[in-house]
């Protein structure tokens, strides 16, 4: 049996899940059991997702899921799409998503973090949902110019440090590294004097972190950006002018997405935003350390379809 959009690619981070929850024979399993015809690969290294997706949709493949976590899908969205120009590669490409690894928040915004049997029942129909993409050029860690797309979330400051310590860890403490990094990165940041543009104006203050929302949750089900729709050409945009110890303390608000309303913080809707430091600061997205700033974000709107 073949779906309506074609056969699909698994582009499969191979360490989504272990043991009992490894994350793509299940899948794999259950679409054999519906009769779905499909192709698999799997990633060995940063930057393969992205090679294997953008192969893929350049030889006239439409439909492409990335199975595995955000970084999965970050490095599978910058293959369908071209980050410098905008242009789709291919047909117009339609993501899939499969949560795994450790974690894929994108997927919680549209009910999508589910288990794999359930998944591939999605996999069969056609509907499909036009989302948009975010887009940050910035200062890559080797010192050059960049630009790079993102499905659902960046930070610069606090959260950057966080995840770069994160990822210094060793990977057998699996999701006790992001609790770890969370701890320690609260010692070695400090405020920094930040310069923040949306559509709005422009703000100068002391800051701990940035946040530009396309999807809703990150860290793992914290609700940070409840106000934020994947295709509405906008970006929540958040500061936070709060310690890192207190964004620590606020994390029973962010989950429920309840910290709007504190003080400390201020939010935008913008579809354009510019942050820049008195000293560069880490921007990460969707778990991924990108570069410093300054570092500019703008939407593609509605650039591809996302299989629901």
């Amino acid at each position: 049996m073949s779906s309506p959009l074609g056969p699909p690619l698994l582009v499969a981070n191979p360490g989504a899940g272990a043991g009992r929850d490894a994350v793509l024979p299940r899948l794999t399993a259950a679409l054999r059991t519906r009769g779905l015809d499909f192709d698999v690969v799997t990633t060995g290294g940063p930057g393969d997702a992205t090679r294997l997706a953008r192969q893929a949709v350049q030889d006239g493949r439409r439909f492409v899921v990335a199975v595995g976590g955000d970084g999965t899908v970050q490095e599978v969205v910058n293959g369908l799409v071209d980050a410098e120009t905008g242009e789709v590669r291919g047909r117009r490409p339609v993501l899939g998503v499969v949560a795994g690894g450790t974690g894929c928040d994108f997927a919680r915004t549209f009910g999508l973090d589910r288990a794999p049997e359930v998944l591939a029942d999605h996999l069969l129909g056609e509907q499909t949902l036009p989302i948009d993409l975010g887009r940050v050029r910035l200062t890559g860690l080797d010192g050059r110019p960049r630009t790079v797309l993102f499905a659902n979330i960046a930070e610069a400051g606090y959260g950057g440090d966080v995840i770069a310590l994160a990822n210094r860890l060793p990977r057998r403490l699996g999701r006790a590294r992001y609790g770890a990094a969370i701890v320690g990165a609260i010692a070695r940041f400090r405020h920094v004097e930040t310069t923040v543009t949306v559509d709005q104006g422009t703000r100068t203050e002391p800051l701990c972190n940035v946040v530009v929302a396309n999807g809703q949750f990150f860290g793992r089900g914290l609700q940070v950006a409840p106000r934020a729709l994947p295709y509405d050409d906008r970006f929540n945009v958040q500061s936070w002018g709060a310690t890192p110890f207190d964004v620590l303390r606020a994390a029973p608000q962010l989950r429920k997405g309840d910290h709007l309303s504190r003080s400390d913080v201020r939010e935008w809707q913008s579809a354009r935003v510019e942050v820049a430091a008195s000293r560069p600061l880490l921007v990460e997205a969707d778990g991924e350390v990108l570069g410093r700033t300054p570092a500019s974000f703008d939407l593609l709107h509605r650039v591809i379809d996302l299989k629901l």
